[in-house]
């Protein structure tokens, strides 16, 4: 048999394998690298993989754990638990439902204001929606709110992390679309290609971040008119309504001025991403001091979740790269570019193709181990067919965060139902979501009608 056809063949069941072995329960990171080494040893018999390959694994993990563009990683994921612990993100959300109580579905656009703001600030999805659920469903539901308004309401606003910079995913996915850009251009006998950044990444995901919340809000606004029964208002006492003034300010300013200081200094070139988390990192404690809450117990606890959340992320990632030096030397990376590149549609049938893919696997993966695995496969085929690097990004980014979304195995559904009252069903949470996964998928679709919306703002800035 042609070695290459059997190489493209054992590129193709080391993929499903590793679905299969992830299905049944095994560890991310060790099933990645497992399985591709099980299958390497496979190939070299056959005489499609040479085992001195993997001689390149040592240098490139050496490239992940001295990358100064990664380093902003940890220092973000540090600044959103330290707003967490510190019960800044809490503070912020009890005031905001007392500034909007008065209205119609008024707690449910606070709590998407202010899931966009810790979208803003942390880039963790989990944790945004652990917080606002225990702290505004319990009020949302006291108020008379429907538990499955409430319910999908913090779900999707929780959500917002994935796509609203500073993103972690936004991050890495920067960092891997630079280099594949880079290569893809080379190919093309570009020798100076424009450098893709996560800075290019940030601006293009502000305006469909925005979208997102719009469409959210709108929802709450038009189920306020159509369903009052669903979302009452919740009248502020006048005590509250005199001091509601001042909380706002005390509430709602310093993490404001730390967003805008992080992000307004990445937009505006002022600093780049990691010398910016830095400034995050410290804002948050600074703030947390100001409140009285940067306590040594507070800090332990951050840096603890800090260690363990990015050493998670980094260790999916080194199995990746086992999995990708595997997969590419055995043909894999060819058979995924013919059949991606021969596809009747062209451009837009390969993209959509991938981003189906991608959105299946939400089902059963997590975010990062997505990212790790498709990226590397997809991107070069996608980018050498003419797709931008930085829409690209984007549009995976809302893509995944759809995935997170929806039932059965949507993650901010798992999160939601952990910290939950029992009162709520699972069926209210997943019937909950569905309104705003078809607002997700409306979003994807006028991303793919207007590709603008992602493009403008980083060859603006």
């Amino acid at each position: 048999m042609d070695p290459v056809l059997i190489g493209e063949i054992l590129s193709g069941l080391m993929f499903f394998g590793i679905i299969g072995f992830l299905l049944l329960g095994f560890p991310v990171a060790f099933t990645l690298a497992g399985v591709s080494l099980l299958f390497g040893l496979v190939g070299m018999g056959f005489g499609v993989f040479d085992p001195s390959s993997l001689g390149s694994l040592p240098s490139r993990y050496l490239g992940y754990m001295t990358s100064e563009v990664l380093v902003a990683v940890p220092l973000f994921i540090f600044m959103g638990v330290m707003l967490e612990r510190s019960k800044i993100a809490e503070q912020l959300l009890l005031t905001m439902g007392k500034l909007f109580g008065n209205l119609r579905g008024g707690l449910g656009l606070s709590v998407i204001l202010v899931g966009a703001m810790l979208a803003a600030s942390t880039g963790v999805v989990g944790a945004t929606v652990v917080t606002m659920g225990l702290i505004s469903l319990p009020a949302m539901l006291r108020a008379g709110y429907s538990p499955r308004l409430a319910s999908g309401v913090i779900c999707a606003s929780g959500t917002l992390g994935q796509i609203i910079p500073p993103s972690t995913v936004l991050i890495f996915m920067g960092d891997m679309l630079s280099g594949i850009n880079a290569q893809v251009q080379m190919a093309r006998g570009n020798f100076a290609p424009a450098p893709v950044s996560i800075g290019d990444l940030f601006a293009g995901a502000m305006l469909p971040g925005l979208l997102l919340a719009g469409l959210y809000a709108a929802y709450v606004a038009f189920k306020a008119v159509t369903d009052p029964k669903s979302c009452p208002a919740t009248p502020v006492t006048p005590h509250e309504k005199d001091r509601l003034g001042r909380d706002v300010l005390l509430a709602l300013v310093p993490p404001l001025a730390l967003i805008l200081a992080v992000l307004g200094s990445i937009l505006g070139g002022i600093a780049t991403p990691t010398e910016a988390s830095s400034v995050g990192a410290v804002g948050a404690m600074v703030l947390a001091a100001l409140r009285g809450r940067l306590s040594p117990a507070v800090l332990k606890e951050t840096a603890t979740a800090t260690a363990t959340i990015t050493s998670m992320v980094f260790v999916i990632l080194f199995g990746a790269s086992v999995f990708a030096v595997v997969f590419r030397l055995m043909g894999g990376e060819d058979l995924v570019h013919g059949f991606l590149a021969d596809l009747p549609g062209g451009q837009l049938a390969a993209v959509a193709l991938v981003m189906a893919i991608m959105f299946l696997l939400g089902f059963i993966l997590d975010t990062f181990e997505i990212i790790f695995i498709v990226i590397p496969i997809t991107a070069p085929v996608l980018l050498a067919l003419g797709v931008d690097p930085i829409w690209l990004g984007v549009a995976v980014g809302v893509n995944l965060q759809t995935s997170f979304l929806t039932p059965p195995f949507g993650f901010a559904l798992f999160y939601l139902r952990g910290v939950a009252p029992d009162e709520v069903a699972s069926a209210d949470i997943y019937r909950g979501v569905v309104p705003f996964v078809l607002l997700q998928l409306l979003a994807i679709g006028i991303l793919f009608a207007f590709p603008q919306l992602v493009t403008w703002l980083p060859r603006v800035l």
